[in-house]
């Protein structure tokens, strides 16, 4: 009797065994391959291999846009010769059966690999790029992905172009290679790019954490310099929250003959500035701020989140009204952190400050869209601005920074400077990221704003968040005993209202600002401008306006599609305001002291 019981206890443990294993085999896996044989082509190829997922076919996908950008790029349009095959048969059939889908008949095999060429020769944050001197993935436009397969981990090995010798991202290395990756679902693979080449690698820890910053192309920038002041950002931006949710940071960055940006990533970021910007104190500051914008973000948006905003839908737009959270917070915090970090003083940060009012105030869209609207239609109206945007639309970078510091003030204020915007910070942070490992609602971030400033907000909400209204400036800047003067109060300059630019010898309307004199007598965008009052227009239309009062008239005439026309136009006052800030007189002692504490007067 104990024989056959042992004879069945060994039996059973070899078939549960047997079980295991087989359970441990089907288990799915992902492996992508990313070689650039011919980089001076221009052209990614990569090979996905799927195991372990057996069905009759299999649908691989493109997204359609990349988190942090709110526009669909249609990554799909630079994909090519897509091919798959099998283990059970070699090559697969497959199709495509829409803009961003391939379907390969699988048949069950427990293996299928696709192979697709990315064209990559798009110099921005949002794209990949590649040629003989770099090559820089940018996740969202090079990798696939199997809807059922998201959360599964995998693998990407890189193989480098010649003799190029770096690899730089927010990956994990498997072992000592640093060109075999690993990721624990799709989301992080996609907020990873990878940098590849023989670019250059800066370093320094914060809190025992090790940062490191990829220097790609030459730049006239000092190294140490710029290392201890990113290294400045970086432990002021972590002082707000007391804590590093990373193993270590990768910051990208793209010495480039022109242009400039940034996107935030779960711990790294892509930087694109022009090479030659940090020789001025002027270019210097605004990388840094650049730099401290997203590595912001890694905070904020990237952990502190509106509930859209992940898990991600790749294929479709994901709309929010929480973009002057995410964007705009940010914005007002990129430059707060430049004087918190000792990187700017408080007069170039008032002047900033002042500089956002006067750009969203001038703008007419401010009187159209709301800042919580902006965010919702940042994916037709931000990034496909037209002549007419200035007249339509509001930035919910610029007046989310605004309204950020509005909202900053007034806790303060409310609080007798027991608190701030950063305790709004924390709260989400830990409430929602870390408690409830969620994002936020549009309630919830109002309520959290309340909690903190120990009052309700919902006037302030309605008329500056989901309304247009014009917030009472010197009430908020009161509080820290600032005024808000606007310098063009009391003249009576005449003004036209078009902005215009020389072409092939020719002075053409380039946009009409709403409400203005231009813009009421029916001048056009793409007008050309020939002549005021009979005399030729050279390429300064202003020497012709500026000494006319409001009132005047004038006989403008243009050419427009080639017919000839005079327009009479009646010239009204120039509604732009030119602001600056200055100290109240006789300042009580609390508004001396919230100064103090918000600009950082009496720290460091």
């Amino acid at each position: 009797m104990k024989r056959k019981i042992k004879i069945f206890t060994s039996l059973y443990v070899i078939l549960l065994c047997v079980a295991l294993c087989s359970l441990v085999q089907a288990a799915p896996g992902i492996a992508y391959t990313v070689s650039m044989d011919e980089a001076q082509t221009h052209y990614f190829d990569v090979q996905m291999k799927v195991s372990g997922y057996k069905h009759p076919y299999i649908d691989f996908k493109m997204p359609v846009w990349t988190p942090g950008s709110y526009l669909v790029r249609e990554y799909a349009r630079n994909v090519e010769a897509f091919t798959a095959r099998t283990t059970k048969g070699g090559a697969a059939k497959s199709e495509k059966i829409n803009k961003n889908t391939w379907r390969v008949y699988s048949n069950n095999s427990d293996e299928v690999e696709v192979s697709y060429r990315v064209y990559a020769f798009e110099i921005s944050v949002r794209t990949p790029f590649l040629d003989a001197s770099h090559g820089y993935i940018q996740p969202a436009a090079v990798f696939m992905f199997v809807k059922d397969l998201m959360n599964t981990p995998g693998t990407v090995t890189v193989k480098p172009y010649k003799n190029w010798n770096q690899l730089s991202t927010g990956l994990s290395q498997v072992g000592n290679n640093k060109f075999a990756l690993k990721f624990p679902d799709y989301d992080v693979l996609v907020d990873s790019p990878i940098e590849i080449g023989t670019h250059k690698v800066l370093e320094f820890s914060v809190r025992n954490v090790p940062h490191r910053v990829a220097m790609y192309g030459e730049g006239n920038y000092d190294e140490k310099r710029l290392v201890a002041d990113m290294k400045r950002i970086v432990e002021e931006t972590v002082k707000i929250f007391d804590e590093i949710p990373y193993e270590h940071y990768t910051f990208i960055v793209h010495n480039l003959p022109a242009g400039g940006g940034g996107l935030e990533h779960l711990n790294s970021t892509t930087l694109q500035t022009g090479r030659w910007n940090y020789g001025t104190e002027t270019g210097y500051k605004g990388f840094l701020g650049l730099v401290s914008h997203e590595f912001f973000h890694l905070y904020n948006i990237k952990r502190i989140r509106p509930k859209v905003l992940g898990p991600f839908d790749y294929e479709n737009e994901n709309y929010t009204t929480l973009l002057w959270v995410a964007e705009g917070v940010t914005s007002y915090y990129d430059d707060h952190l430049l004087l918190r970090a000792n990187l700017v003083d408080a007069d170039d940060y008032l002047n900033t400050a002042t500089g956002n009012i006067g750009t969203i105030e001038n703008a007419p869209g401010n009187k159209v869209q709301s800042v919580a609207e902006s965010g919702f239609d940042a994916w037709i109206k931000y990034y496909r601005p037209n002549e007419n945007s200035n007249n339509t639309t509001i930035s919910y970078y610029t007046k989310g920074a605004v309204v950020g510091m509005l909202l900053d003030l007034e806790i303060m204020n409310s609080t007798q400077g027991k608190q701030s915007f950063d305790d709004v910070l924390r709260y989400l942070y830990q409430e929602y990221y870390k408690k409830q490992k969620r994002g936020f609602t549009e309630a919830e971030m109002q309520a959290a704003v309340e909690k903190v400033a120990g009052k309700k907000l919902d006037d302030f909400f309605q008329k500056h968040i989901y309304g247009v209204e014009q917030p009472d400036y010197n009430k908020y800047l009161g509080y820290v005993g600032l005024k808000l003067l606007n310098y063009s109060e009391g003249k009576n300059d005449a003004y036209l209202g078009a902005a215009t630019s020389m072409s092939n010898g020719k002075l053409n309307v380039t946009s009409v600002m709403r409400g203005t004199a231009a813009y009421q007598y029916g001048l056009n965008v793409n007008d050309e401008i020939i002549a005021v009052d009979n005399y030729r227009v050279g390429e300064n239309l202003n020497q012709f306006i500026s000494n006319k009062k409001p009132g005047d008239k004038v006989a403008i005439l243009i050419n427009r599609g080639g017919i000839l026309q005079t327009l009479d136009i009646t010239l009204g006052k120039n509604p732009n305001a030119s602001y600056g800030m200055q100290r109240v007189a006789n300042a009580s002692p609390q508004q001396e002291a919230l100064l103090q504490k918000w600009l950082r007067l009496t720290e460091n």
